[in-house]
């Protein structure tokens, strides 16, 4: 992935990770437009972050996907990136059927969102000289958080979703990249933005974009404290790894 001249769609964007990677993205000379839900964040970012395009898009509605698609491929035929950035964590007890609405919510955003995502604009990435999908998985695809199965389940999947659609696109003009995020201070989670076990936001940020720039060819990118997660079973230390994460901080590692 080239980190400058690039178009991209960014939905999910108007906070967290997403906003912080948009708005580098956009001073590094990219084209960048992002989406989201509310309209007053997505005001407020075009008002604050001039060149920077919004459309209104919810990644759990599938005819707001197809609208904002065809609103943002009208507007930026040129667009050559998509990053399936939107994401929702939320705590669950299995214990009681009282998780299952949390559970379907997650499942539709973290999972159906970026498939449906793809559907809408992988026809057209295919038309570009040369394309980029970037999925973002989580350290939690790789190790449990006992109070997130949910969101646990759908990281794993869009890290083996990342693998697949990799082997499929291959010998077209589409490459894809999964970004591996540990936990990040962001307000994700209650708490999870003062928590001292969570990355820096703006360090994140920079060591993300340094890899991608070291690494455009990388399938992964995988800042440092998030191997502790991504490799215990490599390591055979996977045991250890999952203790560790349960009986830290909840917001150890996302």
């Amino acid at each position: 992935m080239n980190i400058t001249g690039s178009t991209l769609f960014i939905p999910g964007a108007t906070t967290g990770i997403g906003l912080a990677l948009a708005l580098r993205l956009h001073d590094l000379g990219n084209t960048v437009v992002v989406g989201g839900r509310r309209t007053e964040l997505l005001e407020q970012i075009a008002a604050e972050h001039p060149g920077i395009g919004t459309v209104q898009i919810d990644v759990s509605d599938p005819e707001s996907i197809t609208t904002a698609a065809a609103e943002v491929l009208a507007a930026y035929p040129e667009l050559d990136g998509l990053v399936t950035m939107a994401g929702i964590m939320r705590t669950e007890d299995w214990r009681t059927p009282a998780f299952l609405a949390d559970a379907e919510a997650i499942v539709t955003t973290n999972l159906l969102g970026p498939i449906r995502l793809v559907a809408a604009f992988v026809e057209h990435l295919q038309t570009r000289p040369a394309a980029t999908i970037v999925t973002v998985s989580s350290g939690l695809a790789h190790a449990p958080l006992r109070v997130t199965p949910t969101y646990n389940a759908t990281k794993a999947a869009i890290h083996m979703l990342s693998e697949s659609l990799r082997l499929q696109l291959a010998g077209t003009t589409v490459s894809v990249l999964e970004i591996v995020p540990p936990a990040v201070r962001t307000d994700l989670m209650p708490g999870q933005a003062e928590s001292p076990v969570a990355m820096p936001l703006d360090a994140f940020v920079d060591e993300v974009l340094a890899l991608i720039e070291e690494q455009p060819d990388a399938h992964e990118i995988l800042v440092e404290t998030v191997k502790f997660l991504r490799y215990g079973e490599v390591r055979g230390d996977y045991e250890q790894v999952v203790a560790a994460l349960n009986s830290s901080d909840p917001h150890a590692a996302l």
